[in-house]
């Protein structure tokens, strides 16, 4: 009985030894500490910086509203007109200016944050207070990229709307056709493919 005694007060500590399934690697995160912003990669803080989308309004891009980006790198599968082309351009560039601003202000509560926990005395309070910021950074800037693709349905015909969801790998063979410019692995998962 004795033994059986050490045996379980033992098998807790066996388990943590074990290999889940993992390649034997029980630091996924390995190497991320050396970031300046322990949450953003060098290319998240480069694309929030040059005011790209960062995936924030996939909710509208794949449910039919196009995102004015998109819309110009298509502009001749589409068949835009001048006007159009036009319009997407002003909503693209304002979308860009303000994306920037909020990409700063993102990025900077998310600095705040990854500070905050280098520090030895982080509150909850302040710990709340870090987290609102970032947030409504965040939110702020999805908003802006999500609002653009809410004006670009009404500049576009239904056969525009179509194609684009053709040409993106939304609809008809998404998976078969991926968009030149795209990760295939990327692209086929996003598109629930795989």
């Amino acid at each position: 009985m004795k033994s059986l005694t050490l045996v379980i007060a033992f098998l807790p500590l066996a388990a943590f030894g074990q290999d889940h399934g993992n390649g034997g690697n029980n630091a996924p995160y390995a190497g991320l500490e050396t970031r300046a912003i322990k949450s953003l990669s060098e290319q998240d803080i480069e694309e929030l910086r040059r005011g790209g989308g960062w995936g924030l309004a996939l909710p509208a891009e794949l449910n039919g509203r196009p995102g004015p980006a998109h819309l110009l790198e298509l502009q001749e599968e589409l068949g835009l007109s001048a006007d159009q082309v036009k319009a997407f351009s002003a909503i693209y560039e304002e979308m860009r200016t303000t994306a920037i601003a909020a990409g700063e202000r993102f990025i900077s509560a998310e600095a705040a944050l990854s500070d905050a926990f280098a520090g030895s005395d982080l509150s909850e309070e302040t710990l709340h207070d870090l987290l609102a910021k970032a947030a409504e950074a965040r939110a702020e800037l999805r908003f802006i990229h999500l609002a653009r693709h809410l004006s670009t349905p009404e500049l576009l015909s239904d056969a525009q709307i179509q194609r684009y969801n053709v040409l993106r790998g939304y609809s008809e063979g998404s998976c078969a056709s991926v968009p030149e410019g795209h990760d295939p692995d990327m692209w086929r998962r996003h598109s629930g493919c795989d």
